[in-house]
Order: structure tokens, then sequence, then C-alpha cells
């Protein structure tokens, strides 16, 4: 299989939380929460110190787990971003933020990305009024992004567009939560996007 379909021992074997399983992740049913450990026979024992390629091993599966592309998908988007003009590692952070599965969880139309991404699928989106069912769609500044109608009505996008207002949503989306619509205001900066992640290692094992 191409997915590991385990995500909760996803986050266990990456040592952090990377919201894989919606609302779950925020409970302390959270398997991260209970077993803080690598999954494994051998995942409670401390192993021996971690070379550099490790380290940037880690952090290349961490970034393409949190965000759900594959490994071809992720060299193409790494690609992109080294012929981008700017930051390489700041550039491949925001190509993956402008995806519209990971947009559309941003602004709380699902509950996780993997459930944003089956809603873009499954021709639940609108990109300016323009049914788009293709997750790694590239969303633009100023871009309008909407649930269709008969979606609207689905309890699960409508409790996970609750949930996203309730904790908040990024200063760089405007989304009406009630109206299951947004708008990508700006391309995010470096500091809009997640500490926890440190894209210069990720750069490092490529450019080898």
């Amino acid at each position: 299989m191409a997915r590991n379909t385990d995500k909760c021992r996803n986050c266990r074997r990456e040592g952090e939380k990377l919201y894989l399983k919606g609302e779950k992740c925020f409970t302390d049913k959270c398997p991260v929460e209970r077993r803080a450990y690598a999954p494994g026979q051998h995942g409670q024992k401390s192993g021996a110190r971690m070379s550099d390629y490790g380290k940037q091993l880690r952090e290349k599966q961490k970034l393409r787990r949190t965000y759900g592309v594959l490994e071809r998908q992720f060299r193409n988007i790494y690609a992109e971003a080294s012929r981008s003009k700017g930051v390489t590692g700041e550039r491949l952070l925001q190509l993956l933020e402008c995806r519209l599965d990971n947009i559309a969880y941003r602004m709380g139309f699902g509950a996780s990305r993997a459930e944003a991404r089956q809603v873009v699928r499954h021709n639940g989106v609108l990109v300016n009024g323009r049914r788009v069912n293709i997750p790694s769609y590239h969303v633009r500044p100023g871009d309008t992004v909407e649930v269709v109608s008969k979606a609207k009505e689905q309890l699960r996008i409508k409790a996970a567009a609750e949930a996203a207002s309730g904790r908040g949503v990024p200063e760089w989306l405007e989304v009406d939560s009630k109206g299951l619509k947004g708008t990508l205001k700006t391309i995010p900066a470096r500091v809009d996007l997640p500490s926890t992640i440190n894209e210069s290692l990720v750069i490092e094992l490529y450019s080898k």
C-alpha cells in the first residue's frame, strides 16, 4: 500500500501531534498523550543518537505525513519550490499550505486534511464558483472557496466548521463559518506557519 492508514501510529512515530484524526487529536484519547513513545516492539527503548541524515529524513516524513502527500508528489512540490524566487524552505511550506485540500481544512470544511480531501474529491467544493475536485489544485490570493449547496447540509461538515471556528482560523484566511465560504487573502508568511516544522532539514536532505 502507498499509505499507512494508521494515522495515530504516524503521529507517535514522529513524536508529536500531526492532527491527522480530527477532533480526537484535541482530546485526552489521543494516543500521543497516552503513549508518548514510538510504536513497535522497541518503541519504549531509548535508541542511539540519531545521525544528521536520520534527522533530515524524519523531518521530511513528518512534513509529508502532515499534509498527506506521497513521496513523488512531495518531490514535485520541492522541485517547484526550488525553482521559485525566494527562500526555498518557505516556498515549500507555502505551496503545501495553498493546496486546495489544505485550504479546505484550514477553513473548517473537514475535521482533518484527509476528510477535507475527501470533500474535495467528491465534488463538494467550488473555487470562484467553479467545481474543482483536484486536492492538489493551487489556490491563489483572492480565490474564493465554498462548499456546494448540497454538501452544506452534511452534519460532519457543519460540525467541522463549528469546531474550527471555535479554535480560530489563520489570519491569512477570511472565513464565513455559517455560510461555509472563505477567501485566501494572502500567501502565508513563514511566521504564520507551524513553528514545529524545521524545513531547513528537508532542504538539506534534498540538496545532497
